[in-house]
């Protein structure tokens, strides 16, 4: 039987946390994407540095036997899909082998919810990696940040950093999409749904 052939640089999926550059967003509600992927970088031990010609920032980590890339583009928000579509062409990976972390309005805080395809529900970063790409099929992991009080708008509410009480529900959140990435890697997105998308649900 025919070997299948290597992926360029031995990679075998992407995942991209989605975020806006610059320590004033850091810790914004928006940049829950970015969160989550250098805490998971930095549980690994590894660091993540610029991509050579691509405007990102990325390091590999090795799950389940093989190397993993983990990203963020270094682009604002809402042009995320030129990075991510970049990403993929270097390393010679397919849409169906990225999986994008970001925030979600309409989920309560810090409940998680995976899929594995489907539109950009209103979220820029998402929209711009569909267009970027021309394709919904791959997967997303969404992260509950709520909904703002009424009289606040939106576009300032998500660029505000996480308030005190809130931090420990967020801060969960955030190692339950670790979790949650790990087991995407390693078993696919049906189990991580019935894992972590359930166990939001009775968390409520």
């Amino acid at each position: 039987m025919q070997k299948k052939a290597k992926k360029r640089n031995n990679v075998m999926k992407l995942i991209i946390g989605l975020g806006n550059p610059g320590d004033i967003y850091q810790d914004s509600r928006h940049n829950i994407g970015f969160s989550v992927i250098r805490s998971l970088c930095k549980e690994y031990r590894v660091s993540l540095k610029k991509e050579s010609g691509i405007n990102a920032m990325s390091a590999k980590i090795r799950v389940d036997g093989n190397l993993q890339l983990f990203s963020l583009p270094l682009t604002y928000m809402n042009l995320s899909g030129s990075a991510v579509k970049s990403i993929l062409r270097k390393h010679d990976l397919s849409a169906d082998e990225l999986l994008v972390v970001c925030d979600d309005l309409d989920l309560e805080l810090g409940r998680l919810k995976i899929k594995p395809s489907g539109s950009s529900g209103g979220h820029r970063g998402v929209e711009s990696i569909i267009k970027n790409i021309d394709t919904q099929q791959f997967a997303r992991l969404r992260i509950g940040i709520g909904r703002p009080d009424v009289g606040v708008e939106v576009a300032e509410y998500v660029l505000e950093p996480f308030k005190r009480k809130e931090k420990i529900a967020v801060n969960q959140a955030i190692e339950q999409a670790k979790e949650c990435i790990i087991t995407w890697i390693e078993k696919g997105t049906t189990e991580a749904m019935n894992r972590f998308n359930k166990r939001s649900e009775e968390n409520e």
